[in-house]
């Protein structure tokens, strides 16, 4: 690298950048320097003053940490000075920490039931602390050699342990105030939940607002537990259990495409998981799904052997028996009267086997996932663009100047995209939120647009026209880069602005100014979704939302682009492979005559020729579109949340359903088989996530045929049909096969991925370190679509170039309005809810137990027209009654809501501990979202 410069640090010469601090330096070299503050991805800190050297030529010992690198510096960190000014520092640490077996020669040998030989009491020992065995202090200590007499005497602090919050919990008489866990609170969430705080004249780290973090706003991110070096910050489940290995691995509930380092214990039980820092998605960073929703891998209740139903009840059978037996049934349903849902946590293997058996041996289209309830989502990208996905990589966000939010609670649905939409803010990026409910990310807007239900597609209409009235778009870039946009101009003429401001109910002045914060960027990222919109809708919000970015020359260029916010974990690789009714493998149309023929000669077969229906239309509909058998891959929350309306009732009618799934649930109830289906820290196989990077989920080799998976499964019902050419030995034979039908796949393989592992710093295990680095010495980059060839490295920014068919397409929508109730209809106004992490300008009540609660009046914030119509007024206690429920509530009356709008907001902390409380077995997957629905308003 030109801009190389040399160091030595203990006689030893490393390589490094300018910029870089000494301690950062050495610990990418391997070279241990002893540190407790600092820690990767947060600004240094010098707070500990344990990483003290000395420069030749310097004056006192510098912190490592907050010391840049200078060609051709001399660093010592090993001398008599240096170890005894650290010594002196960890005796005034040692004297605020319980610190009996700190310091003792026998804490190797002594156990937890030992009777201590110096008297130590029990809180003063190692071996009863949560992180020990894992304790980075301790670890600290040792390495300095310190002696057993301290000359400080020991002060236990005496404080409350903190344990009625959700998923885990505080024990500040075991802080060293480091600080690390403020400092990834406020630097990297952009959270600030927790801070220092003041108790008797010494510096404590509590909640930033009241005493419980169900007051102080917290998201349970974990970020906090991740960092800290001691165990004041702890997980509740399995909190004394130590890890004997770690599993890296793949979140499996969203499609950020989160890396984990999974830990073990002996036994082989799930304990805990932590953020891999070194991964490209998620920088170290997980979510309250990630983190603290993953316990269903030790539950007792998993289903083990395949159960077929006779005399009306499931009974035990042989792996021999069920494959024998779904084959004899499903050669009745050859066509269209048979279906395949797939789960949305299946691997891109097992995707492909599941299309491959549908068109193959089924002969039929009739194949999808059950996240995918929204295909519109990718669609108008395609046609416009070229491809279906995201144009540039997530943290890219982070150094965006300008980011545009619609209809998407990015904050709980895709968690970790939020942490560079947040940093990005911080740094003065201007943020636009259009979203007619109240979310975390709309109270950090610079521009926050609240249109009335149902009139989205027209505000975006609006500021298209704005756009090109004002002359904001960019007319070169276009005129190079785009098809001619007359026919868009043409429709934007016949948009009147005062008629959209008094539809959408946002006024012309917050439009205008949205569009000026857009226009004005350099580099300006849309993030979207299609949240409460009907689905007439759709096609018209996201075409409109590639028109903004066109318009702005937003695309093919770093730190800008679209991104789709899926909601599957691996429903971006569903598309990729074809595991949708109207996409071959490839993502290409199933109508496309040269790809049929390309597969047709690959599998050697003839492909179905009629459209395959997906999962909203078999689903919602009583006939269920003429399908009478089905095999249905995994749970979905789909069957309750409304998009499949019902969904399970409608099961009943299948003639023959076979479901292959972990655990028993009310589809596995109405099945004629079940199969088990392993568990996705048991399989090998690769997800590909939102910024379509292709990652492998176990990075170890497995045999197909050892495991449950909907592969081996699938497989072995095809060759029982008769189908010989679904014989693979291992997951990766079957991405070769992707590879060899996929064009956007072509260069994609196990062997290539693998050589996307780099060595980010030497991994010696005989210095401390922080639990993130203990796992995490490399980096498992993966691969981003389009990989054209063997030679490719993928591709981080799509249309850098060009676009895919050399210009972009403008795809002109009618800009209507839809959603409006109907007249004579029981319900005249709108339930939006919403949910943020904090109102401090609100009372709430903590009731403390067992499990804190947060107890208030819930304000339903109405227009004055509103409250005049429902003869209500301020203060007022009112019920909102919907088909789902009812809620009641205190009237707000406040003139910035949508007339007909009744908008609740509730605090994320009461949802943090209704999933605390939750006795499903995976309740994180069923996280119900913020549903805008026809209610009318009651004076209570």
């Amino acid at each position: 690298m030109a801009d190389e410069i040399t160091i030595s640090i203990d006689g030893v010469e490393i390589k490094t950048e300018p910029g870089k601090m000494v301690l950062e330096a050495a610990i990418e070299a391997g070279l241990y320097i002893p540190y407790l503050c600092y820690h990767s991805g947060m600004k240094p800190f010098a707070a500990c003053r344990m990483c003290v050297v000395s420069v030749e030529g310097g004056r006192g010992l510098p912190a490592a940490c907050t010391l840049p690198v200078q060609d051709g510096m001399q660093v010592r960190s090993e001398t008599d000075e240096i170890n005894e000014t650290r010594r002196g520092v960890m005796q005034m640490l040692i004297a605020d920490h319980p610190n009996g077996c700190l310091t003792c020669h026998r804490i190797d040998i002594c156990g937890p039931s030992d009777v201590c030989l110096r008297h130590v009491s029990v809180n003063d020992r190692c071996i009863t602390c949560p992180k020990n065995e894992r304790c980075e202090f301790k670890d600290t200590v040792r390495y300095l050699g310190m002696e057993l007499e301290s000359p400080l005497e020991y002060n236990y602090r005496d404080i409350p342990l903190e344990v009625s919050d959700p998923f885990y919990d505080r024990d500040m008489n075991l802080c060293i105030t480091c600080g690390r866990c403020v400092r990834v609170c406020d630097e990297v969430r952009g959270d600030a939940a927790i801070g220092f705080i003041e108790r008797s004249g010494r510096a404590l780290v509590g909640t930033s607002q009241g005493t419980s973090l169900l007051e102080s706003g917290c998201e349970f991110c974990g970020a906090c537990i991740d960092v800290c070096p001691v165990g004041a910050l702890v997980e509740k489940n399995h909190k004394w259990e130590k890890p004997r290995t770690v599993q890296k691995s793949i979140c499996p509930h969203c499609p950020v495409g989160c890396q984990l380092n999974l830990e073990f214990n002996g036994d082989g039980k799930f304990i805990r998981a932590v953020a891999d820092i070194n991964a490209p998605a998620n920088k170290g960073q997980a979510c309250y799904k990630g983190k603290f929703g993953l316990e269903f891998l030790n539950k007792e209740t998993a289903i083990k052997q395949p159960l077929i139903r006779r005399d009306g009840l499931l009974e035990e059978a042989t792996w021999e028996e069920a494959i024998a037996f779904i084959s004899s049934r499903l050669g009745d349903y050859i066509g269209d009267e048979f279906s395949i849902l797939t789960s949305p946590n299946s691997t891109n293997e097992e995707l492909y086997v599941a299309q491959k058996f549908s068109r193959a041996v089924m002969k039929t289209n009739n194949v999808d996932q059950t996240s995918n309830v929204t295909p519109e989502l990718t669609v108008g990208l395609e046609r416009a663009l070229g491809y279906g996905a995201a144009t540039n990589s997530i943290w890219e966000l982070e150094n965006s100047k300008c980011i545009l939010v619609f209809n998407t609670n990015v904050t709980e649905n895709q968690n970790v995209v939020a942490v560079p939409i947040k940093k990005a803010v911080r740094q003065g990026a201007k943020l636009i939120v259009i979203d007619t409910r109240e979310v975390e990310l709309t109270r950090q807007a610079d521009s926050w647009l609240r249109p009335s239900p149902g009139t989205e597609l027209l505000l975006l209409g609006g500021i298209l026209k704005l756009l090109v009235q004002g002359s904001l778009h960019d007319p070169d870039w276009i005129s190079d880069n785009c098809e001619d946009p007359d026919t868009l101009y043409y429709v934007l003429d016949t948009i009147d602005l005062a008629s959209v401001a008094a539809e959408t109910q946002v006024s012309l002045d917050d439009m205008s100014k949205a569009a000026e914060l857009f226009a004005a960027s350099d580099s300006g990222s849309i993030v979207y979704g299609l949240d409460n919109l009907s689905t007439d809708l759709h096609r018209g919000c996201v075409v409109s939302l590639v028109n903004i970015a066109l318009l702005t020359s937003n695309l093919g260029k770093p730190n800008s682009g679209l991104y789709p916010m899926r909601t599957g974990s691996n429903e971006q690789g569903a598309w990729d492979v074809g595991c949708v009714p109207y996409r071959l493998p490839g993502g290409r149309h199933w109508s496309d005559e040269d790809a049929k023929n390309e597969i047709e000669m690959a599998w050697s077969c003839e492909l179905p020729a009629n459209r395959g229906k997906q999962a909203t239309e078999i689903l919602s509909n009583s006939d269920l579109c003429g399908v009478k058998s089905m095999f249905l891959i995994g749970d979905s929350p789909n069957f309750t949340n409304g998009y499949f309306a019902m969904g399970y009732d409608h099961l009943e009618q299948l003639e023959f359903l076979v479901v292959q799934d972990s655990f028993m649930s009310p589809a596995t109830a109405v099945a004629d088989v079940v199969l088990p289906r392993a568990l996705f820290t048991s399989k090998d196989g690769t997800y590909t996530n939102l910024e379509r990077r292709i990652q492998r989920l176990a990075n170890r080799d497995t045999d197909l045929t050892d495991s449950d998976t909907e592969s081996n499964a699938l497989c072995l019902i095809a060759q029982k049909m008769g189908y010989a050419n679904f014989s693979y030995r291992n997951p990766s034979e079957i991405m070769d096969e992707i590879a060899s039908v996929s064009p956007i796949y072509s260069g994609v393989s196990y062997s290539k991925l693998a050589q996307q592992t780099f060595t980010v710093f030497s991994s010696g295990m005989d210095n401390p370190k922080p639990t993130q680095l203990l796992y995490s010495s490399k980096e498992h980059r993966g691969l981003q679509w389009p990989v054209l060839d063997q030679e490719s490295l993928g591709t981080a920014v799509l249309y850098q170039e060009s676009f895919k068919a050399g210009k972009a397409a403008w795809i002109t929508p009618e800009f209507t309005l839809e959603g409006k109730l109907a007249e004579g209809s029981e319900y005249s106004s709108w339930l939006v809810p919403g949910r943020v992490l904090l109102q401090s300008d609100r009372d709430s009540k903590l009731v403390s137990g067992r499990l804190n609660h947060l107890v208030r009046d819930e304000l339903a914030q109405i227009h004055p027209s509103l409250a005049k119509e429902a003869d209500v007024s301020q203060g007022d206690k009112i019920i909102v009654e919907t088909a789902q429920g009812n809620l009641t509530a205190i009237v707000d009356i406040d003139d910035s809501v949508p007339v007909g709008s009744i908008s609740i907001t509730t605090l994320f902390g009461q949802l943090a501990v209704e999933l605390q409380e939750s006795e499903d077995i995976d309740p994180m997957s069923k996280v119900v979202g913020l549903n805008v629905l026809p209610a009318r308003l009651v004076k209570n």
